[in-house]
């Protein structure tokens, strides 16, 4: 089986040709849309997650008020974040 980092060098040597590339970026794509709607159907509206705070790098705690197509809207004290699904965990 392939490691990540033998697939990381096969595409940093230039062993795929554009096509090739256009395919894996539409697999990784796809993954990511894949993760983020299971962490969107974990969550339900009051539920307690958690996120890693971009300005303080430490992690904020809050509430779910609203669950979008890819944010969900979290309730922290009087403010409310717009943060990635694949970003929360569950508390």
């Amino acid at each position: 089986m392939t490691t990540i980092n033998e697939i990381n060098q096969a595409i940093m040597s230039g062993q795929f040709c554009n096509d090739q590339l256009n395919g894996i970026a539409m697999s990784i794509k796809y993954a990511r849309i894949q993760l983020t709607k299971q962490a969107r159907r974990s969550l339900t509206i009051g539920a307690q997650v958690r996120f890693i705070n971009s300005r303080t790098g430490g992690y904020t705690v809050g509430t779910v008020k609203e669950i979008k197509i890819k944010n969900v809207i979290v309730n922290v004290g009087l403010t409310n974040w717009r943060v990635p699904a694949n970003m929360l965990e569950a508390v």
